[in-house]
């Protein structure tokens, strides 16, 4: 058995702060293999360096796993980047302990190699860690030593192998009383081929789905041991096209849980129908990845579905008294003033729902995108990326873009740009009591509230 520290790099708080799952699950890996694993979340301490390095000494692991959740805040306007807080929590290590150090998460997965030389830690661990962390400790702790320093699995697990999360009291205290909900997922992967997006690339082209009773165990277990009864489905995608989503709120339904809940969903496929058994079993509000508003911007970006079906979709959430949000990003492959204009009327269309619009689109390797912002020559084969690069298309001059997005959003309290901006009023939010989401609550129905 071996003292296993995980840590959290993860400080971004907006726009509510967001609790760890993978954290949780790679800790219930760890402890169902024996070692003694204790979770640190850097932001959960107020980003004191003291305090971790109080926790090191007070643990003395033998191991450090560093988690690195996002690579930037992904806001083109605002840029900020996560690295080194990530290289901070290595160095700090360095001072206080000789225990390997050893980092992974999605963030770093993206850019292994680059995020490794950045940071100076001992060892990578690219894509799922579960099983690969659990391999690397036996290894080093019998004397032998991996090949290279980064570790890749050779397959993903399968739904049944993904480990229910072992939360942390503490730790759900904390976000509980910033943030208001608890993570978990009923899935990984994704199937679509979105051309921007690094799920794909991180998880996998295909659902892997977990048993419903497993994620309804893991709803009750929270509930019993924490008191939670508040969950966002961290899900790349919840509304599947083969219907797990429904098998999982059918799981629910059937237990009687008292619990409430949000997700991520696409805006197609789902309707009235949906949507009323997703409420009747705590679903109160969803985020669309919407994308894009003109029909053009969305095929360019390989969505798969059209402006209609959006409109379709915003109708059914409105029907049915569930919020509805939509997270839409100007700039992308073909876009023009033409398409702008056409997108932001687009928008000026869909009732009674909140819309957060992006400029310019995060280039993330292994990406459509990324190879087409090679092919027209807006970056270089091989250019670094650990630095955010945006890709804006060469047929419109983002500041124009950005003045026709203000002047449509103006006056429009359910609008958000720039996304800096939005968040600080989310914040205010915050500050007055609110929990969640907090965008939900800019919704109102007619006769009372949405749920």
């Amino acid at each position: 058995m071996k003292r296993v520290l995980l840590v959290s790099s993860n400080t971004c708080r907006e726009p509510s702060p967001v609790y760890p799952l993978g954290l949780a699950v790679v800790a219930a890996a760890l402890a169902g293999s024996g070692h003694r694993v204790e979770q640190f979340d850097f932001l959960a301490c107020g980003e004191s360096e003291e305090t971790f390095r109080g926790k090191m000494i007070e643990f003395d692991p033998d191991f450090v796993c560093i988690s690195v959740r996002n690579l930037d805040n992904c806001d083109s306007r605002n840029p900020l980047g996560y690295t080194g807080t990530a290289k901070r929590l290595v160095e700090a290590v360095r001072r206080t302990s000789a225990a390997p150090v050893i980092i992974g998460g999605p963030g770093f997965s993206l850019l292994p190699e680059e995020m490794l030389a950045a940071t100076g830690a001992d060892y990578g661990i690219v894509g799922e860690g579960e099983r690969l962390i659990r391999d690397l400790i036996r290894d080093l702790s019998n004397g032998a030593r991996p090949a290279s320093p980064l570790l890749r699995g050779e397959r993903f697990l399968s739904g049944e192998e993904i480990p229910s999360p072992l939360y942390s009291g503490e730790l759900i205290g904390y976000y509980m009383n910033q943030g208001g909900m608890c993570n978990l997922q009923t899935k990984r992967g994704c199937p679509y081929r979105c051309a921007y997006c690094s799920y794909p690339v991180l998880e996998g082209n295909r659902f892997r789905c977990r048993e419903p009773g497993a994620v309804a165990d893991d709803m009750e277990r929270a509930g019993t041991d924490h008191g939670v009864s508040s969950f966002f489905i961290a899900d790349s995608i919840f509304n599947d096209r083969e219907g797990h989503y429904l098998s999982v709120a059918e799981e629910i339904l059937r237990r009687r849980l008292p619990v409430r809940w949000c997700c991520f969903m696409r805006p197609d496929g789902v309707g009235r129908k949906e949507i009323a058994l997703l409420k009747r079993a705590g679903l109160y509000a969803a985020e669309l990845g919407t994308d894009a508003s003109s029909d053009a911007a969305l095929d360019a970006l390989g969505k798969g579905f059209m402006f209609a079906q959006v409109l379709e979709a915003n109708r059914a959430f409105n029907a049915e008294r569930v919020p509805c949000a939509h997270f839409v990003m100007f700039g992308g492959p073909g876009e023009t003033v033409e398409t702008v204009s056409e997108g932001l009327a687009n928008l000026g269309q869909l009732e009674n729902t909140v819309v957060f619009a992006y400029s310019g689109i995060r280039i993330l390797p292994g990406t459509a995108l990324h190879a087409r912002a090679v092919a027209e020559g807006l970056l270089r084969p091989g250019s670094p990326l650990l630095e955010p690069v945006y890709y804006h298309s060469p047929g419109i001059d983002p500041e124009e873009m950005h003045r026709m997005i203000a002047g449509a959003f103006r006056g429009n309290r359910r609008r958000f740009f720039p996304p800096a901006e939005g968040l600080d009023r989310l914040k205010v939010m915050h500050d007055f009591g609110y929990r969640g989401l907090l965008w939900d609550h800019l919704i109102r129905y007619p006769g009372g509230p949405a749920c």
